[in-house]
């Protein structure tokens, strides 16, 4: 049967005119080539070698094509590893690869914008995912895993990268939040392939850790925003802080007023209705994120992005899966943008080795400490030790969050053309790239070989009930 399938396959290849995956293959390639060539027939020199707009589209070619490498790693039993991994490393080698980093120069400013631009439609998935009926319908163990886990890396980051790293307090707790966020797009896939196997669903532990990766999102980047407008703010610690706290009323208000607006514009009755709501939320989204940093408020912007997303989303019903599939279109094409441009700001020969080993400390300790803290957060919800153990070892891996706000740090530091703060924000974005780098494929690799060993294997029943639980609530994946 295998070797009647092989002549198919060869036959397929070399077929006239080309067919399956060689098809597909130039396919891809004469589209890359043909938008590059539309786009040099436009700008001329800027789409050449050493041009602006020729790294920013050898950098987004180049990372998808390493997301989809890094998507085709598969071990037995195991789950992919992200390809947001693989678009990660293609910015580092393509800065870090002398001969490459030559002909990709790529302005700062377009850099930060794009990645400000992705950072809109995270935020904005976001806040559609959040479900209101989640929270009751789960118990306040889901709370607990939320905000403990989260809250306590935080501080303990804070701590120790004020004493090892040097950073003020303020950026202390910036890094915290950062750190803080579990990723939903290493936990979800992970937690998916779980559930179909039947493991853990009599108890609901995938369910348990899919919903409560969101809240602990939307707290961190809370977090990280208030600690945002505080570190950037000038006068005294007090002033500071209720700068900081006033920045988060703004962004609450802000997105409260336009979270308003969209609820009934455009109105129901208009012709592609979803199309046009999703243009709304994309564009005020980003709206949002320029406009409070031009205006002296950077904390605000995210803030605003999740409220007016998620007001949006209570009044859209059934149309809200179809503008969640429209800003997923985005997220695509941004996606390799933003994972590509982080890795580009990583440059080996900046880096000292005492700063990388103080980040890589920095990191482990929290990462200890969080382990810890979780454990205890399920202690009395009536699981085994087995899933205990568990539940704290799924809530390793940090990706697409830390992607987003680690940079917008450094970002904001570069407006104020203050050495000592970008020095700060290149620190920030470090740890978080590590961060990534370290416990995203670690992450993984734990839940997937962890999870049939420590969870129980439901049978076909207690597999159905599982799965209509996860039905019940909305899994928001997306951040």
């Amino acid at each position: 049967m295998a070797e009647s399938k092989i002549p198919g396959r060869l036959k397929q290849i070399c077929a006239c005119p080309p067919q399956g995956i060689l098809a597909r293959t130039i396919t891809y390639g004469v589209a890359a080539v043909l938008i590059w060539a539309v786009v040099w027939s436009i700008t001329g020199q800027e789409c050449l070698p050493g041009g602006n707009l020729f790294g920013i589209l050898f950098l987004f070619f180049f990372a998808v094509i390493g997301g989809k490498l890094m998507g085709l790693i598969k071990l037995p039993g195991l789950p992919p590893l992200p390809p947001l991994l693989g678009m990660l490393l293609v910015g580092f080698l393509l800065r870090n690869i002398p001969a490459v980093s030559d002909l990709i120069q790529i302005n700062e400013k377009w850099s930060a914008g794009l990645r400000s631009i992705a950072l809109a439609i995270i935020l904005a998935r976001a806040g559609l995912g959040l479900d209101p009926k989640a929270l009751k319908k789960l118990k306040a163990v889901c709370i607990r895993l939320s905000f403990g886990p989260c809250v306590t890396e935080a501080c303990i980051a804070a701590v120790v990268s004020h004493f090892l790293m040097h950073l003020p307090w303020t950026w202390g707790f910036l890094l915290g939040f950062v750190l803080g966020a579990v990723s939903p797009a290493v936990v979800v896939p992970s937690m998916l392939i779980l559930q179909a196997g039947g493991y853990g669903v009599d108890k609901g532990v995938p369910t348990l850790l899919m919903a409560a990766g969101s809240f602990d999102d939307i707290l961190a980047i809370t977090g990280f925003n208030t600690c945002l407008g505080i570190a950037f703010s000038t006068g005294s610690t007090l002033f500071s802080v209720l700068r900081g706290f006033l920045e988060v009323a703004i962004g609450v208000a802000a997105g409260g007023l336009l979270g308003i607006f969209i609820r009934y514009f455009p109105s129901k009755d208009q012709a592609s209705v979803e199309w046009k709501r999703a243009f709304f939320l994309v564009g005020l989204s980003v709206f949002a994120i320029f406009s409070t940093v031009n205006l002296g408020f950077p904390g605000s912007g995210g803030l605003c992005t999740i409220v007016l997303a998620f007001l949006a989303g209570l009044s859209w019903s059934d149309e809200k899966k179809e503008v969640e599939k429209i800003i997923g279109v985005a997220w695509e094409i941004f996606q390799p943008f933003l994972f590509g441009l982080i890795g580009v700001e990583i440059s080996v020969f900046s880096l000292k080795p005492e700063t990388v080993g103080l980040c890589v400390a920095t990191l482990s300790i929290a990462l200890v400490v969080r382990i810890a803290v979780t454990f205890l957060m399920v202690t009395f919800a009536g699981f085994e030790l087995k899933e205990k153990i568990f539940i704290s070892l799924a809530w390793i891996p940090k990706a697409t969050v830390q992607a987003a706000i680690g940079s917008v740090a450094l970002d904001t530091a570069r407006t104020h053309e203050d050495e000592t703060l970008e020095q700060y924000g290149m620190d920030v974005l470090t740890v978080a790239f590590l961060a990534i780098l370290i416990t995203a494929p670690i992450g993984a690799l734990i839940i997937g070989l962890a999870g049939p060993r420590l969870l129980h294997k439901a049978d076909a029943g207690s597999e159905d009930a599982g799965r209509e639980r996860t039905d019940e609530i909305d899994i928001s994946g997306r951040v």
